[in-house]
């Protein structure tokens, strides 16, 4: 019977983990500007209000101190990631990183060469958003790294 309630509880688990990868991947875009601090924070205060937390700065620490920080870094890495499976491509745009990270979702496959990179970049809002001169680009281990763009 024990072994029965574990993957009971190991179900459950996947189901949440399930629902809140969609939940990110469906609101993300939701949250103006898109790829910044702002919107990570955004997105935090909205679905800690969805959850019942009150909206003044103690309660919002409070559910941020609920999640932990495991189940922290994984939604924000979600919520800063996007997978274009057409294109094979998976990037990762978190803006308290020093670069873009842009990486084939196949393993065998190489770095995107600049011109895919500047198309992905283009598709995602990211174009004035990072450094636009791939002589500034590197490539480490097959992923292409990109420094955001200097700001204004």
């Amino acid at each position: 019977m024990a072994d029965g309630n574990l993957a009971a509880a190991d179900l459950r688990a996947r189901l949440v983990d399930l629902a809140l990868d969609d939940l990110v991947r469906t609101r993300r875009t939701a949250f103006a500007p898109l790829w910044t601090v702002e919107s990570w924070a955004k997105f935090q205060i909205w679905l800690a209000l969805r959850c019942g937390s009150g909206p003044d700065r103690e309660a919002l620490e409070a559910f941020a101190a609920a999640l932990g920080d495991p189940l922290s870094a994984r939604l924000r890495q979600q919520f800063f990631s996007r997978e274009e499976i057409d294109e094979g491509l998976r990037l990762l745009a978190d803006p308290a990183q020093a670069q873009v990270l842009l990486v084939a979702i196949d393993a065998a496959d190489t770095a995107p060469d600049s011109d895919r990179a500047a198309a992905c970049f283009a598709r995602q809002g990211l174009s004035g958003r990072v450094d636009p001169d791939p002589a500034h680009w590197q490539v480490h281990q097959g992923v292409l790294a990109v420094p955001w763009a200097p700001c204004s």
